[in-house]
């Protein structure tokens, strides 16, 4: 076992100290990786805070239960059951039909016509807090909330939540889109890197074959660059679009002030940097393995 791991790790160095034989070319190599991954990164980072943004701003999405004028105050307790074992729902109030009235007279200047009323107009009334903000998710849970005994109505504001989804939706589309293409350009980057390396050590990779190397044992060090090449385009990604958004942060801060806000641009979660290393290893691996499976098979002793 630590004969395989020495093995591992000596093939590593090598590769390593051949990356950065020419010490710019080997830096500028990765910058470009680097900056080509960051682009779709860095709109996916500013695409999570938009989010968080817009619903900063929107407030909590609520849906309003209206219920007959008939509802007696056993009903309304088998409602309000209802609702609190409801799993989609976060909290629920309860606002009685004379509270309604009192606030109506508070807040408007119809004193004189709602004392004139014989009776209460108002109906008793849930104001229900959704554990989801998403549009469909509302619809569907306002469709269902319609359909408990004694609610006469159930009222849901959710036109900017079928505007905010579907300019997300447009937001990712775009992001997955250019992070494809990019993606495309790495593998490029690497097979034409490693196809060059494979042809100037063609009469190396000749002698090893004569001497009974295996195709695995030469394909190894290719797999390890193209791995360790997408790796540390992955790292200065993530370094760029984390810069980025920190000297972001001090214009938006003054932004935020004029809306007497305290909005921050987040870096990428552990989660999500994790994925970006790993993408991007994987990328550069795969555009190695592209390049040796068809230029390794062509190089054979004479």
């Amino acid at each position: 076992m630590r004969h395989v791991f020495t093995q591992h790790f000596g093939i590593l160095r090598r590769v390593w100290q051949r990356m950065f034989a020419s010490k710019l070319a080997g830096f500028f190599n990765i910058l470009v990786i680097g900056i080509a991954i960051s682009l779709p990164s860095g709109m996916y980072a500013l695409l999570q805070n938009a989010q968080s943004l817009a619903a900063q701003f929107s407030g909590t999405p609520q849906i309003s239960l209206f219920l007959s004028l008939d509802t007696k105050a056993e009903e309304v307790d088998r409602v309000r059951k209802r609702l609190a074992q409801h799993p989609d729902i976060a909290r629920v109030e309860f606002v009685a039909r004379t509270k309604a009235l009192e606030k109506l007279k508070q807040n408007t200047s119809l004193d004189d016509v709602v004392d004139s009323l014989n009776q209460n107009p108002l109906p008793d009334a849930f104001i229900v807090y959704p554990k989801q903000g998403e549009a469909e998710s509302l619809d569907a849970l306002r469709n269902d909330l319609a359909k408990l005994e004694k609610v006469e109505h159930a009222q849901l504001d959710s036109d900017w939540a079928h505007k905010l989804n579907a300019l997300l939706k447009f937001g990712r589309f775009a992001v997955a889109i250019l992070a494809s293409l990019l993606s495309l350009a790495l593998i490029t980057i690497t097979f034409n890197t490693i196809r060059l390396q494979i042809l100037t050590r063609h009469d190396e990779i000749e002698v090893a074959k004569l001497i009974g190397a295996t195709n695995s044992f030469i394909r190894r060090p290719f797999l390890y660059f193209g791995a360790l090449q997408g790796l540390l385009g992955g790292i200065a990604a993530w370094f760029i679009v984390t810069a980025e958004l920190l000297l972001l942060n001090r214009p938006l801060g003054s932004l935020s002030e004029l809306y007497a806000s305290q909005f921050v641009l987040h870096t990428l979660p552990i989660g999500d940097s994790l994925s970006l290393l790993l993408l991007s290893t994987y990328l550069g691996w795969l555009g190695a393995w592209l390049s040796v499976a068809q230029h390794l098979s062509k190089i054979e002793p004479r």
